[in-house]
């Protein structure tokens, strides 16, 4: 008996096609779900609900994964494609205001130095929430003086280099009923200035993030209550409704932190751009050759170097702890070379033990949590 013959394929262009169809009916899809997202920011809004709710969202990803594996889909793409919508879910709500009280007023909001990146994300940040927002620059007709004198908040985003001569210029000008607020990654010195040269209600803020993120949702940003709780409790719910997560500490104990978190962060990428420069290696090379790990150390180092030196330098010089912070670091290096010069197979396996009992219950956040890294890295590239 002959065997029954295939059905004929489909032209590769053909598939293409409708591919290409279904793609546009999930964007359509993707965009009628938006708009009723819009419906919920304002249902949360007039019955003051958060933006995040963390039981629904274990629900929708229960679900869908529950979904996906009757349909014989990949339940980790499946769960990274949803994570990724209701992220986005977030944001949008934050730029509907979702979590802004209705009884809020808008206020003036001055930014000093809003012509720059940091300046200007915060401008952003300020009008999307729906405060009226003033601009002082040097590009600007608009004096500095001028800001301080008639806004409601004044926001110091200028380099932390001349940020305390601004301060202290800028203090006495404010009325005794607004808010001075600046943005350095140090906050002890600049505290101490605010809080001496203005009667104003007076809050510190570090962002812990760059200008050039694409979304504010989720990221962090620590604040330090120096003077006037009603308008620490206004800055602080700014932040939260446009979605970022609010730290509150003291000013000791965030330098202390920073000194870790960027001064031996920024220590680390710095020697090993500066070794990779010296040793005149060739990245094109390299990359032929490359694991996840090391596109990602070498992304992060080009990123850095991209950057302002001037941002960085004061970042790590004006520390208290930099010196201690980074002669641990040198003392480590050697400690490690010496091991691997000596082969010193002994001493590296016990480094290895002391360093992970060091990590404890850390380490299998941070296995789950790189491997997914891992694996969006690889998929972009």
């Amino acid at each position: 008996m002959s065997q029954e013959p295939d059905r004929q394929q489909r032209p590769l262009a053909v598939l293409r096609a409708m591919i290409d169809t279904v793609d546009r009916d999930l964007v359509h899809l993707l965009a009628r779900r938006t708009a009723l997202v819009g419906e919920v920011a304002g249902y949360k809004r007039e019955h003051r609900l958060p933006i995040r709710d963390p039981q629904r969202e274990r629900e929708i990803l229960e679900d869908r994964l529950s979904l996906a594996d009757e349909l014989a889909l990949s339940p980790s793409q499946i769960e990274s494609l949803f994570r990724l919508i209701l992220w986005g879910s977030r944001d949008r709500q934050a730029t509907l205001k979702a979590e802004v009280p209705p009884e809020c007023p808008p206020r003036v909001v001055g930014v000093v130095g809003g012509m720059g990146e940091m300046g200007g994300c915060l401008v952003h940040m300020f009008r999307d929430l729906g405060n009226h927002v003033i601009v002082a620059d040097l590009q600007t007709s608009t004096t500095p003086a001028e800001v301080a004198e008639v806004a409601d908040v004044v926001v110091i985003a200028v380099p932390i280099d001349v940020t305390e001569s601004v301060l202290r210029d800028l203090g006495p000008k404010l009325r005794s009923d607004a808010l001075l607020m600046d943005v350095t990654s140090i906050k002890r010195r600049p505290m101490e200035v605010m809080l001496e040269s203005t009667a104003a209600s007076v809050v510190g803020t570090h962002p812990l993030f760059g200008p050039s993120v694409h979304s504010l949702q989720g990221q962090r940003i620590v604040l330090c209550p120096g003077r006037g709780e009603e308008w620490f409790d206004w800055v602080r719910t700014m932040f939260k409704a446009r979605g970022l997560v609010v730290t509150e500490t003291t000013p000791e104990q965030h330098d202390r932190a920073m000194a870790i978190v960027q001064v031996l962060v920024h220590f680390r990428t710095e020697v090993m751009g500066r070794t990779l420069s010296r040793l005149g290696v060739s990245i094109d090379e390299t990359l032929q050759f490359t694991s996840p790990i090391y596109r990602l150390e070498l992304q992060m180092t080009a990123r850095h170097f991209d950057q302002s030196s001037d941002l960085y330098s004061a970042i790590s010089m004006e520390n208290e702890r930099s010196d201690e912070v980074t002669s641990a670091f040198a003392e480590s290096v050697e400690e490690v070379r010496r091991m691997l010069l000596d082969k010193d197979r002994q001493g590296f396996a016990q480094m290895f033990e002391d360093v992970n009992a060091f990590f404890g219950e850390f380490t299998h956040e941070a296995m789950e949590q790189s491997s997914y890294l891992i694996d969006r890295l690889v998929e972009r590239s």
